[in-house]
């Protein structure tokens, strides 16, 4: 007689597996979270219990000095306008470059179109300390050097949020803008009316890229720009650590003022985020 062997159950293993998945994806966000956690906790800190070394994972008694102490001390508010009004430009000037540039790269058809596509990508693999030299000469010659303008030209569109855009508007239904051809509508018309309404994905992931690579950059800015009252938040945050040394509860304070925006401007364009990366096909 044949022997039959015990069957495994499926529910088990999927069971297991998943359980096995929820764990990962804990200790993972729990790697990721733990550093802005900290950051909190050191920011909201008496400061005795900072010199004194009586760190917890929750702070003993909850205070504002350290907040109160960088804003009465450094022009904060100004450095956050700077950074909001730079960055603000930047991401307009950026989602209309790239939208325009994918909508032409992926259909309309012109000689050369994907030999330009290939350099714009090769861009890519330059680092940006590379250009900064070529740079500085071009804003310098242009008599841009220490305003708004040499922060924002040169990091305005940019290669990724093209390739970006034209993955996602090669994903719209063709239909959709061949009859609008056939109805009589041209290239602006048929970019107005069925492009933008059908992107909002992709403008909120610009948008966020755009803001979030601008708010964070510290080399560009500190090389254009040359007047205190013109500074960026990270630039202001090299000057904070010089000044308090080892007054980590100012620097951690000031540095939750920075990262604290981006947080909330992630949390409100998460779903178009997600959807914006998913139907573009990147994974």
């Amino acid at each position: 007689m044949p022997v039959r062997r015990p069957r495994v159950s499926s529910r088990g293993g999927s069971r297991r597996w998943w359980a096995l998945r929820l764990i990962i994806a804990v200790v993972v966000s729990v790697v990721v979270i733990f550093p802005l956690y900290w950051m909190i906790v050191v920011a909201f800190s008496s400061r005795s219990d900072l010199l004194g070394g009586d760190l917890r994972l929750w702070p003993s008694s909850l205070t504002l000095d350290n907040f109160q102490r960088v804003w009465s001390s450094f022009p904060v508010l100004t450095w956050f306008g700077n950074s909001a009004a730079i960055a603000l430009t930047v991401a307009i000037i950026t989602v209309s470059v790239n939208l325009l540039g994918g909508y032409a790269l992926a259909h309309l058809r012109f000689r050369g179109s994907s030999v330009l596509f290939l350099i714009a990508l090769s861009t890519l693999m330059i680092p940006v300390q590379v250009i900064m030299v070529p740079l500085f000469n071009l804003v310098t010659g242009l008599g841009l050097y220490g305003s708004y303008w040499a922060v924002i030209l040169p990091t305005a569109a940019s290669a990724f949020g093209l390739f970006l855009a034209r993955q996602f508007i090669l994903a719209i239904p063709t239909d959709l803008i061949e009859a609008a051809r056939i109805d009589g509508a041209g290239n602006w018309r048929v970019f107005t009316r069925i492009i933008l309404p059908l992107s909002k994905p992709l403008i909120a992931v610009l948008f966020f890229m755009s803001i979030l690579q601008t708010w964070n950059d510290f080399a560009w800015p500190l090389i254009a720009l040359k007047q205190n009252a013109l500074f960026t938040l990270p630039i202001g945050l090299l000057y904070l650590q010089g000044q308090f040394g080892s007054d980590y509860g100012g620097t951690m304070a000031f540095a939750l003022l920075n990262v604290a925006p981006m947080i909330v401007l992630f949390l409100v364009f998460q779903r178009y985020f997600v959807q914006g990366f998913a139907r573009s096909g990147i994974r």
